[in-house]
């Protein structure tokens, strides 16, 4: 027996209206604007790009990244750059901003990790994980930042990769701690952390050398600089997929 027609996003097409052109009570009104809602269940694995003999073309593939990197890395300046100068449609999600949306009882990062903060970060990457499939869904790539760590599962990359899905890619940003001082100096509000804070995250980043994740140092590259390296690294990560 065959099986029946899909409609895009792996739902079944439902079944002609009733003689004379009226619907049934309980359907839902039909969906004009083009969204494609998710699958129910786990994450969308984000679309391979067609093989070809040229080397693939990261501004024109529809993809997932991480850009992991200390405060003061520029992260979340790269990411924006990055986004906005791509030929597809692309959007940017910082976790960060994520956290801030909670206003009152926020975890403040000055504070110290504890219980709350860890409950809120958890809460904020569900919360990126669901946005970033939901536009590779609907064909928008994404970019996400964090500060994720090399030796601490509950800010690592399983977590990021069981939201988002198998095909995310990430690339670390590691500038030297002399910058990434002075780029934490120019920051203000809970942003900004000590400099016994930011050295301490440092020097827990160089984990990430050995571990086979492309690692960009752009302490003397500005911000177009930094993105078009990025774009070469995912050229790379496209063509041989990490297996992490």
């Amino acid at each position: 027996m065959p099986a029946p027609p899909q409609a895009p996003g792996g739902y079944p097409v439902p079944p002609p209206p009733p003689p004379g052109g009226a619907q049934h009570p309980s359907a839902p009104p039909p969906d004009t604007t083009g969204h494609v809602p998710l699958p129910p269940g786990g994450p969308v694995a984000v679309p391979n790009p067609p093989q070809a003999t040229a080397p693939p073309d990261p501004t024109a593939t529809t993809i997932a990244v991480l850009l992991i990197g200390p405060a003061g890395a520029g992260k979340t300046s790269v990411a924006k750059y990055w986004a906005d100068h791509r030929r597809v449609p692309t959007a940017h999600i910082s976790l960060d901003d994520v956290r801030e949306w909670v206003r009152s009882g926020f975890a403040d990062p000055q504070a110290g990790w504890n219980d709350n903060s860890e409950a809120q970060y958890r809460l904020a990457r569900r919360t990126c994980g669901f946005a970033a499939r939901n536009f590779l869904a609907n064909g928008i790539s994404c970019i996400l930042d964090d500060a994720v760590f090399p030796d601490r599962p509950v800010v690592g990359l399983g977590g990021w990769k069981r939201h988002v899905g198998p095909g995310l890619l990430p690339v670390v940003l590691l500038p030297g701690l002399e910058i990434v001082l002075e780029r934490n100096a120019e920051r203000t509000g809970n942003r900004r952390l000590s400099d016994e804070e930011v050295a301490r995250i440092h020097g827990r980043m160089a984990g990430w050398y050995g571990s086979g994740l492309p690692i960009i140092d752009n302490s003397q590259m500005d911000i177009p600089e930094t993105a078009k390296v990025l774009d070469e690294v995912l050229a790379r990560a496209i063509a041989s997929p990490l297996k992490w």
